[in-house]
């Protein structure tokens, strides 16, 4: 889901305790937007008709509970919109010079209004900002970094004292304030647009015509960086603006806890889990993580139920990363779990479901640090580069399995297919992108066009 901020230089929210129904954990990077789902689906001698093998464990309880759940935050999503209502600081919306937005930090952080810790990573987060798209040569870059990061500081400070607690499904926030818009705008003068490509614009065509007609459609992707969802969407937005406003991120909960994350994440849509990863990073809360996990999976059956849902997943349950050795970046393996939950979920929803391999490009823009950390400050370092996002056509599981009897080894099949797609069109944007061919590293199953020119 979603976005590019540096996380504070150190950790902070140490003390954050799980509240239900999705328990909040005190370490969290920035999307997102994705990490696997860390739930099985078990065999059963009767299946639902509408949904896969454990999710005929959606008896009336379990609806019950979801129904309640439901309750539990429209009653909260109220109570924020409220507060949006009341007096505001200004310390940061009045602010009209580098000077003053950096005092209004200071201000606010003196009247103990912002710990220093988030203080420190708000600044931060500025100087980032501000160095990435001065790169990009725009006549007219001091006045965007002041516009976007006065606009991003209050929000951050805005949820500091007012704090959004974010649903299993999160519907992206466009009214009274547009978040969404509020992530492209930020997100957007840090991409190089001149050298960045979308492969196989004629498949999202199909998968907008897919949607149109209640399909159901899962994308099953790589996944690079804490911007992921507003370089998806603004390299979709000329050519496939339903998918970039309406596409589903599953997300970790990294992304919605992190002060300074919050409010790009508020602006799309979600449905929080909890990472395999990240799972036992806190041995007391992994039960309520696991339950967590399961209403979050009752929220996304419901949704695909409906038809006409894209969701996005990134199944090797965290960013890419650097080969240690070559510094070659390659797209994370998959976790065949994870493939086939999705894969049985779209399938069993009661509408036609299609799995599509997609690739990102774009780990430049904001680099994750080298190793996994479990704990929250991880160092971000922004730029301004190209980026890229290619889909290939569905692949079909009862094709592609269909020598194999056993069902763990056709999942392995299946997940090593669409990683194999996935992989091959990454390394199709990275000639593009870093090879500097263009247009021209296109081949016969990756066609790249810029469909913004």
């Amino acid at each position: 889901m979603i976005l590019s901020t540096p996380a504070p230089s150190s950790a902070f929210l140490t003390t954050t305790k799980p509240s239900p129904p999705f328990p909040r954990v005190s370490k969290l990077c920035f999307l997102t937007p994705s990490y696997s789902l860390s739930l099985r689906f078990r065999s059963t001698a009767r299946r639902s008709t509408t949904f896969p093998c454990a999710l005929s464990s959606l008896n009336l309880h379990a609806m019950a509970e979801l129904v309640q759940d439901k309750e539990v935050f429209a009653s909260a999503e109220v109570d924020y919109s409220k507060k949006k209502n009341r007096t505001r600081s200004r310390s940061f919306l009045d602010a009209t010079t580098e000077q003053e937005l950096l005092s209004g930090i200071r201000k606010e952080s003196e009247a103990g209004k912002l710990p220093s810790n988030v203080a420190a990573g708000m600044k931060d987060l500025y100087q980032n900002y501000k160095t990435a798209v001065l790169q990009s040569g725009i006549p007219n870059a001091h006045e965007i970094v002041l516009e976007n990061m006065a606009a991003a500081l209050d929000l951050i400070f805005l949820d500091v004292e007012d704090p959004f607690i974010f649903s299993p499904y999160h519907k992206a926030l466009r009214k009274p304030y547009d978040y969404f818009e509020f992530g492209q705008k930020y997100i957007r003068p840090l991409i190089d647009f001149k050298n960045s490509y979308v492969g196989n614009v004629s498949i999202f065509n199909e998968i907008q015509e897919k949607l149109q007609q209640g399909h159901n459609i899962v994308l099953i992707s790589n996944h690079q960086t804490e911007a992921d969802p507003a370089v998806i969407a603004l390299l979709l937005e000329t050519s496939s603006p339903h998918i970039a406003e309406n596409l589903i991120y599953v997300a970790g909960d990294r992304v919605v806890t992190d002060p300074l994350c919050k409010p790009f994440s508020m602006g799309r849509n979600l449905i929080c889990v909890y990472s395999k990863k990240h799972m036992n990073d806190d041995p007391e809360h992994s039960e309520e993580k696991r339950k967590a996990n399961i209403r979050s999976l009752k929220e996304m059956a419901l949704l695909l139920r409906g038809g006409s849902q894209i969701v996005w997943i990134a199944p090797s349950g965290g960013r890419d990363r650097p080969d240690p050795l070559s510094g070659e970046w390659y797209p994370a393996h998959f976790d065949a779990s994870s493939v086939d939950n999705m894969r049985r979920l779209a399938e069993h929803s009661g509408a036609p479901g299609h799995v599509y391999p997609l690739a990102l490009l774009c780990h430049d823009i904001m680099p994750p640090p080298p190793q996994v950390e479990k704990e929250i400050g991880e160092r971000r370092v922004i730029s301004f580069h190209g980026a890229g996002l290619s889909v290939a056509p569905e692949i079909s599981f009862s094709e592609v399995t269909a020598a194999y009897e056993n069902p763990e080894e056709a999942k392995e099949v299946y997940t090593e297919a669409l990683y194999k797609s996935v992989t091959e069109q990454y390394n199709v944007l990275k000639s593009a992108v870093h090879g500097k061919q263009g247009l021209g590293a296109s081949i016969p199953t990756v066609s790249l066009s810029q469909p913004w020119n």
